[in-house]
């Protein structure tokens, strides 16, 4: 086992209201237009705690009323991997690992983001890995493994969705096949941005942002605000649509600080994540008509904090693996519906709570 102390002297987040919100008497059939859905992969609670030790006692996720538990496991192992992971919120079926949008049997089976567009919503992804990595894939593509990159990139063409952000470009464009996507989505309507500046630019329509040829780096190396931005801009294009909109926004890289046992890694992803977080949950506040569910597809790393300081900001962090555990993951939940979220529950129903929560059959 790895012993990582950390010390951040001058790491310093700013970040709206921390407390958590004191809920009005809701309605007793709220409505639900939009939802947010927010995946840490790799975030366990001991990823959530370290983020908040070390940003001296605070969280923006800490806003959320409502906090339950799910279990992880995949139809081919105690332990899931992100493929399984992601397919089972998404469609509501555990799969093996390694499956994209299929079942057990290799079988296609219909995602949320599907349901929202069949239902005429706007749909988005986010992500600070490739957005063909196996979470975003999972709700959009339908392959039997998660290393088929260049096949999860052209079933985004076969969806209606609106704003995708992240990285991935190759992709697209630099494929084995000689296919240049890049061409057809450009066809189909979509304004193609390569850079987080150009995004600033794009105000409404459908948007391809490969703002990266591969994954994007790491915050700690220079990332910046390129997932709290990404996720801004995403929203602000999405709610233009008056039948609302589902959106999943995937804080990558927790997952990775955990698999290479870095602390300070996972500290800083997750820091990151939840400044999107706040940015989400300001805008879920104004509009009253949001659900936003934030989770983990699995814990990363066996993540354990042997001791710490609150006022210092420092933690002292102990993996026990460098792989995914079989621990149950948090949920938090706010705005309407939020409370339908409370207990444990397989990692499927997620699915299901939100289908309901859209009214969708």
């Amino acid at each position: 086992m790895k012993k990582i102390t950390i010390l951040f002297l001058s790491l310093s987040l700013l970040f709206g209201c921390n407390q958590p919100q004191k809920t009005a008497e809701k309605p007793s059939s709220p409505r639900i237009k939009n939802i947010v859905l927010m995946i840490g992969d790799g975030m366990g609670i001991a990823q959530v705690y370290a983020g908040m030790t070390v940003n001296h006692g605070s969280l923006n996720l800490e806003q959320c009323p409502n906090i339950g538990l799910s279990k992880t496991w995949s139809a081919s192992s105690y332990i899931t991997d992100s493929g399984a992971g992601g397919t089972a919120i998404s469609t509501g079926k555990k799969t093996y690992n390694g499956a994209i949008g299929v079942d057990a049997d290799t079988v296609p089976q219909k995602t949320i983001l599907e349901y929202a567009e069949e239902n005429g919503k706007a749909t988005g992804l986010v992500a600070t890995s490739t957005i063909t990595h196996a979470t975003p894939a999972s709700f959009i593509a339908h392959q039997k493994s998660r290393e088929m990159y260049e096949e999860i990139a052209a079933d985004f063409l076969k969806t209606d969705i609106d704003v995708f952000i992240g990285g991935g470009l190759n992709h697209f464009k630099d494929r084995k096949d000689s296919l240049d996507l890049t061409k057809t989505l450009q066809a189909d309507g979509y304004s193609l941005v390569y850079s987080m500046k150009d995004l600033e630019d794009v105000k409404k329509g459908k948007v391809a942002g490969l703002v990266y040829k591969e994954a994007a780096p790491p915050y700690e190396d220079g990332r910046g605000d390129m997932l709290p931005d990404a996720t801004t801009k995403a929203i602000e294009i999405l709610s233009q649509d008056s039948n609302g909109f589902f959106l999943m926004v995937e804080g990558s890289q927790i997952d990775w600080g955990g698999h290479k046992n870095d602390a300070e890694y996972v500290v800083t992803e997750m820091l990151d994540f939840d400044r999107a977080i706040g940015r989400v949950l300001d805008f879920a506040k104004a509009d009253g008509q949001t659900l936003v569910i934030i989770t983990a597809d699995h814990e990363t790393g066996g993540l354990s904090l042997t001791g710490g300081d609150i006022e210092k900001g420092e933690i002292e962090a102990v993996f026990t693996t460098d792989y995914h555990t079989s621990v149950m993951v948090p949920v938090y939940a706010f705005g309407p519906g939020s409370d339908d979220f409370r207990g444990i529950y397989e990692n499927t129903e997620l699915f299901q709570k939100m289908m309901k929560a859209f009214g969708f059959r």
